[in-house]
Order: C-alpha cells, then sequence, then structure tokens
C-alpha cells in the first residue's frame, strides 16, 4: 500500500475516534519538501485539537497504534493555542512546517503563525551547539566500528542539514529546501570544506557505496565542517551581520 493511501486511511480513522475534538490533520516534512527518501523518510502528521487531555488522547490510540503498526511514527498532537505559545521554542520546527505543508483535513492553522526572528536566531546556535557536542559523543562509542560510524554519519546528516538552512535564513539568504542545496549555499557563505558531508549525503542517497571512501576521513572532514559552521554563525551573530 502506498504511503498516500495508507496516510488517507489513517485521517479517516482519525476523523472517526476523535470527531469534533479534531480541527486539522497537517502533513509535513520531507514529504512535502521534495526530499523524500524511502530509507530514512517517514510521514510526518501534525494534528491540531480542541482538547489534549488524558481521556481524549486514549480515544485516540487504536487509530495511533494502526498507523504505528505501519512503521510511521507517532503524529505530533496539539492544540491551537499550544501551537500559538510554542512559537518562541520551537522555532526551527514550526518554521519548517509553516514553510512546507499540506492541509490534509480542517483549517491552515500554520498560515498565519508568526515565528519570533530573534528567537530563531537563538534556537539555531543552541541546536548547532548541541547536536555538535551530542555527534562527539555518539563517535567515541562508534570509533574504530566502520558500520556504526556509518550509521551515525547517515543518521544525523538529515539534521545538521536542515540547520544549515535555518543559519542561511538566520544570516539573512534564502535558503534552498533540499539538503545538498543547503550544505553548497552555507559552504559559499561562511567558507568551509563541505565535501564531507556531501559524500555521507551521496551515501544516503545511495549516489555511491561506502567503500569508495575512508569512513575515517569522512568523519574528519564532517565533524570539522560542522565545528566552522557552528563558530562562524556564533562569530556572525555577535557581529550583527544578521541583522544587516
Amino acid at each position: 500500500m502506498s504511503n498516500e493511501l495508507t496516510t488517507e486511511k489513517f485521517v479517516t480513522r482519525l476523523r472517526e475516534a476523535a470527531g469534533a475534538n479534531l480541527e486539522s490533520v497537517i502533513l509535513f516534512g520531507s514529504s512535502v519538501a521534495g526530499d523524500f527518501h524511502p530509507e530514512f523518510s517517514n510521514v510526518n502528521l501534525f494534528c491540531v485539537v480542541r482538547d489534549a487531555s488524558f481521556p481524549a488522547l486514549q480515544s485516540l490510540a487504536p487509530a495511533v497504534k494502526w498507523w504505528d503498526a505501519r512503521k510511521q511514527p507517532p503524529p505530533l498532537f496539539m492544540t491551537r493555542n499550544e501551537i500559538e505559545r510554542s512559537a518562541d521554542v520551537f522555532t526551527i520546527e514550526l518554521m519548517d512546517v509553516k514553510q512546507h505543508h499540506r492541509v490534509l483535513f480542517g483549517e491552515d492553522v500554520f498560515k498565519d503563525l508568526s515565528i519570533p526572528a530573534n528567537l530563531h536566531r537563538v534556537q539555531v546556535e543552541y541546536e548547532l551547539r548541541e547536536k555538535l557536542v551530542l555527534l562527539r559523543q555518539h563517535l567515541l562509542l562508534a570509533a574504530g566500528n566502520d558500520s556504526r560510524m556509518w550509521e551515525l554519519l547517515t543518521r544525523s546528516v538529515s539534521s545538521f542539514a536542515t540547520l544549515f538552512r535555518h543559519a542561511l535564513i538566520v544570516l539573512g539568504n534564502n535558503a534552498p529546501v533540499g539538503k545538498r542545496e543547503a550544505v553548497q549555499a552555507l559552504a559559499r557563505q561562511v567558507g568551509f570544506d563541505a565535501s564531507g558531508m556531501l559524500q555521507v549525503l551521496d551515501v544516503r542517497e545511495k549516489r555511491s557505496q561506502r567503500k569508495m571512501f575512508d569512513v575515517a576521513d569522512v568523519f574528519a572532514r564532517y565533524l570539522t565542517a560542522l565545528e566552522h559552521v557552528t563558530a562562524a554563525v556564533d562569530r556572525m551573530l555577535d557581529s550583527g551581520a544578521s541583522d544587516s
């Protein structure tokens, strides 16, 4: 069964279970942005409900378990008020949804959502630093095991490419949707060697085979690129470059 048909069936089940409590169901992520990868990507859904209490959510559990059995992640459930009140802390996530989404049922609650630009800048730097530290932790556990190192690279590159796209936005640029294009655009902007990240994307997208590369060498360049970008974004924000 295709993802589209499965999603349609799930929305029907959800509407039947939720009744008037369900305001809208919104598809977001790579399925809409155009960079969906069958091996790594999921069908991401955002459900807006009027009541998110324990009893209300319990009534939705059978539909969500059906969706989980199709190997898709549970949808995000929030009330309209929670979305509006969360725009100052989930700036990256909600900006992504706002920019690339499709309404499957109900009202488009993201159309007029306002994302604070100053808080978006803070979250981009925070996420870059946090994910870089976590990557180093996991590298220490994976070191010496080529398979685990490749898995770490291919699993992390999507998140870093997303952050690179948001770094471009922070720095006042039009950010391309595609992961590869975002990496290349930021490399031109702040001047770093993007070869490691691009090779990881090649392996992830099955354009190249792992055996073509020395994983330790790729990881070294990948890590250096992340360190360079994090430092460059920090310097440019401190200098006020993003306000020019």
